[in-house]
């Protein structure tokens, strides 16, 4: 039987406290509360928001976008499976993708959240109902949680699993610290700037953050180099994750 990765923090507590924070939350906003922090921060952010700032956050918000993230973890991905001659490399990118689309726009439907600018261009609903969860009637809602933020967690652990792999079929190594940027920087960048430019709520972010994480630690948890491979693929499943 293959053994689970182990991740940090180890041990199944913190993804339980990652669930329970996301549920937490949306019970909260669905109860009425934190909306006026919501309306707050968004206030604030269209207040202080001048021309080079704005172009500035927009240019750094490209980081978090999910189909370019997706295809270059596809093709890193691919590459060094190609490299190694194993299929493996490509399983994260496929299970990070199912996993996304299963979790992250499902949720946006259920919860029904419209982003801050909704009240200030189509469909101009009013202040109060714009940030509020189940509320448009399926039409305009898809704020909750945060796609960038979540994408950007899933897709930069995805690509910080898989750079070292391909660096290791040249003959190089990366550091251990740039891995860690890799993971962390980027989903800050996008978790600030999304905020910031009015494109979510801070909530939003938040729960983008705590659902990217979740997903974030079952990926790195799979034993990629030790799952079962059907028979016409068992010639092609030298591990990467640790590869020579």
């Amino acid at each position: 039987m293959p053994r689970l990765r182990p991740v940090r923090p180890a041990g199944w507590w913190f993804d339980g406290l990652l669930f329970a924070a996301l549920v937490g939350l949306t019970v909260a906003l669905a109860s009425g509360h934190l909306l006026g922090l919501d309306r707050a921060v968004a206030d604030w952010a269209d207040s202080h928001r001048p021309a080079a700032a704005f172009w500035v956050a927009r240019v750094l918000n490209f980081l978090g976008q999910g189909t370019p993230l997706t295809l270059l973890a596809a093709g890193v991905g691919v590459v060094v499976g190609l490299r190694l001659r194993s299929v493996r490399p490509v399983l994260p990118p496929v299970v990070a993708f199912l996993l996304t689309n299963l979790t992250i726009g499902p949720l946006k439907l259920w919860t029904d959240r419209a982003a801050p600018s909704a009240s200030v261009k189509p469909p101009y609903l009013p202040e109060a109902d714009t940030v509020r969860l189940f509320h448009t009637d399926g039409v305009y809602g898809m704020s909750y949680p945060s796609g960038h933020v979540a994408n950007a967690i899933v897709w930069y652990g995805v690509l910080a699993l898989l750079l070292p792999a391909l660096l290791r079929t040249v003959g190089r190594t990366v550091p251990t610290r740039l891995v860690t940027v890799v993971r962390v920087l980027p989903p800050l960048i996008v978790l600030s700037t999304t905020t910031y430019l009015g494109w979510h709520w801070l909530t939003d972010s938040i729960a983008g953050l705590l659902l990217g994480l979740l997903l974030d630690r079952l990926l790195h948890r799979a034993p990629w180099d030790d799952l079962p491979l059907p028979g016409p693929l068992r010639n092609r499943d030298r591990p990467f994750t640790f590869a020579a």
